[in-house]
């Protein structure tokens, strides 16, 4: 089971690149949970995931030279989620239906996430050197929070977004 849940049903064994098929394949499985359950559901789930991945990665790396192998993506997935939390709340905020969720906004939430996954700027690269299960988790935790961080500011720095529920509309 701890193998099932790090890996995310196995992508992390997909080559090249196993932290880009984890981010990918937290697109589709975001937009069915925002689909059926709108942001508060998305959130509940990345809370729900982070604690299912942390005890995993436990799992899955006790006792192994290696704290972060490359085949464990549930980091990526929670990452994913929360960098897409901005899109997922500004649909529910606006009263959109939980099955929109507007291209270029996932878009720019997955490339600022891989952005600062790889990167490791600041407070991610502390994150991935704590070389624990913990750390291998809040990296991504990090990384995401910063990737939402940037999606608002950036729209939110548009002259004519004057108001909540226009920023919301530019937004998505």
């Amino acid at each position: 089971m701890s193998a099932l849940i790090a890996t995310f049903f196995y992508t992390g064994h997909l080559r090249p690149a196993p932290g880009t098929w984890g981010s990918l394949a937290a697109l589709p499985a975001a937009w069915v949970i925002h689909g059926l359950a709108s942001f508060w559901g998305l959130l509940v789930a990345t809370l729900i995931c982070f604690v299912l991945g942390w005890w995993a990665t436990a799992d899955v790396t006790r006792e192994a030279e290696n704290h972060d192998p490359s085949e464990v993506v549930i980091d990526e997935v929670v990452g994913q989620w929360i960098a897409l939390w901005p899109v997922s709340f500004g649909m529910w905020f606006i009263g959109a239906s939980g099955w929109d969720l507007p291209f270029q906004a996932v878009v720019a939430a997955f490339v600022l996430f891989r952005f600062f996954d790889i990167t490791k700027i600041g407070p991610v690269g502390w994150a991935d050197r704590r070389n624990d299960p913990l750390g291998v988790m809040l990296d991504d935790v990090i990384a995401g929070f910063l990737a939402a961080a940037v999606l608002f500011l950036a729209a939110a720095s548009l002259p004519w977004a004057y108001d909540a529920l226009e920023f919301m509309r530019w937004l998505f």
